[in-house]
């Protein structure tokens, strides 16, 4: 029973602990200022009065036409985030409409703030994500149809192709406000300015040509 207060203090210090966490960051960037009124963001965006509010701020109409699929990936995707959807401010979540035309790709990239649960509407795609180095880059993939869901965790790299020979639809719910979106070739290869060629051929470990080729690709971005 002497152990109890102990056990007890340092119970008590755990739980303290586990509530004095850092918030999830809502932005790619944002360096320390001293001065508060060169502030530009308040938790990602300014809040407007409560009591200015409508009912228009709440409603978002952008999903109600098809994403223009004529582009190099065959895809779009059009995003409601608190950027687009300012209700969303505060509320830790926002969504996405995916149009794919027939073979249209969202290529590999990530959300780095924010988990991703997709459900087909229409049609036919093949989804995966990759797992970190922790878990020696396991590959999981899966071909979804109408009504099937599919998660992607936060962070990990993960795409959709449409393998179907007519369009497909699906929307995707993610678990921040402002998810943002890395798409891998895109950064790596589009960087400005780009990235040294020498960083680029040892990791890749390819000749610089095809790195300069590379680099020298439009990059398209589909959101």
């Amino acid at each position: 029973m002497k152990f109890l207060p102990i056990s007890l203090l340092i119970l008590a210090l755990a739980t303290a602990t586990a509530f004095a966490y850092d918030p999830s960051p809502l932005q790619d960037i944002c360096v320390a200022i001293k001065d508060p009124n060169s502030a530009v963001f308040v938790n990602g965006q300014f809040c407007k009065d409560p009591k200015q509010a409508t009912a228009d701020d709440f409603v978002f109409m952008g999903f109600r036409n098809p994403g223009n699929t004529a582009n190099p990936l065959g895809s779009k995707v059009t995003p409601a985030t608190v950027m687009e959807f300012p209700g969303l401010n505060t509320l830790g979540i926002s969504m996405a409409r995916l149009d794919f035309a027939p073979g249209g790709l969202n290529p590999p990239h990530t959300h780095p703030r924010g988990t991703e649960v997709l459900v087909v509407v229409e049609g036919t795609l093949l989804v995966g994500f990759v797992t970190s180095n922790q878990l020696n880059n396991t590959f999981f993939s899966k071909v979804l149809y109408k009504g099937d869901v599919f998660v992607f965790p936060i962070g990990l790299i993960h795409f959709q192709l449409n393998t179907g020979k007519t369009p497909a639809l699906a929307f995707s719910g993610l678990s921040s406000q402002n998810p943002g979106v890395i798409t891998i070739a895109n950064s790596v290869f589009g960087a400005k300015p780009p990235i040294s060629a020498d960083v680029l051929t040892k990791a890749f470990q390819v000749d610089k040509k095809v790195v300069d080729y590379l680099q020298a690709q439009f990059w398209y971005d589909n959101n």
